[in-house]
């Protein structure tokens, strides 16, 4: 019988996606699961606001956020430093697919995230985005073509299905059409897998 099917949109952008994509990868693991990682593209000032005209209470819930996904990184040895601007992830992202089309996913979205958060990758730059997909021994020649065609169009295509779905941010898994945001979501989500036999013996 083939595994059920869980969607997890990320972002690497997202500190949170960053914090808890060990606990992501330990999901099919432990179930019977085709876990699909998919790029969604977070808008932040839409929500947060752009960095200059983010009131007193958008910093306060900047401030925060950092601060709690930080708790996670030190548990995990992970660094994270806060980025310097907003960064647009959607080239990043594009990489994502790209990687994942060449079978090197991990080694790339590992890379990325780690980089990224060290403060030691650019994730505007195709540059840089080709020199990680080299490192991961990915097919590097080939992105730019894909970036600005074939990438683009899925990577758009994604990101509706997403919010369509109702996606909004980043981590959300989607089972069976139920949506569970955030990495302190994913006990629950365990939970429901478990109750649907889905535990690998």
């Amino acid at each position: 019988m083939p595994a059920s099917t869980l969607l997890l949109y990320s972002d690497y952008k997202s500190p949170y996606a960053f914090v808890h994509k060990a606990a992501a990868y330990l999901l099919p693991q432990d179930f019977d699961v085709d876990l699909r990682w998919l790029p969604y593209t977070l808008d932040i000032p839409s929500y947060l606001g752009g960095v200059e005209d983010r009131s007193p209470h958008h910093w306060r819930r900047v401030r925060y956020s950092y601060m709690d996904a930080r708790r996670f990184a030190n548990q995990q040895g992970l660094v994270l430093r806060g980025p310097q601007k907003i960064f647009d992830s959607r080239l990043a992202n594009i990489g994502m697919l790209h990687a994942q089309r060449c079978g090197k996913f991990r080694a790339y979205h590992d890379t990325v995230f780690e980089r990224f958060w060290r403060r030691e990758l650019d994730i505007e730059d195709p540059e840089a985005i080709q020199s990680v997909l080299r490192d991961a021994d990915a097919d590097s020649e080939g992105f730019p073509a894909f970036a600005l065609g074939p990438g683009e169009v899925e990577h758009d295509r994604i990101r509706k299905q997403a919010e369509d779905a109702g996606v909004f941010g980043v981590p959300t898994f989607v089972f069976e059409s139920e949506l569970f945001w955030g990495g302190d979501r994913i006990p629950m989500l365990r939970e429901l897998l478990e109750r649907r036999g889905l535990r690998r013996r």
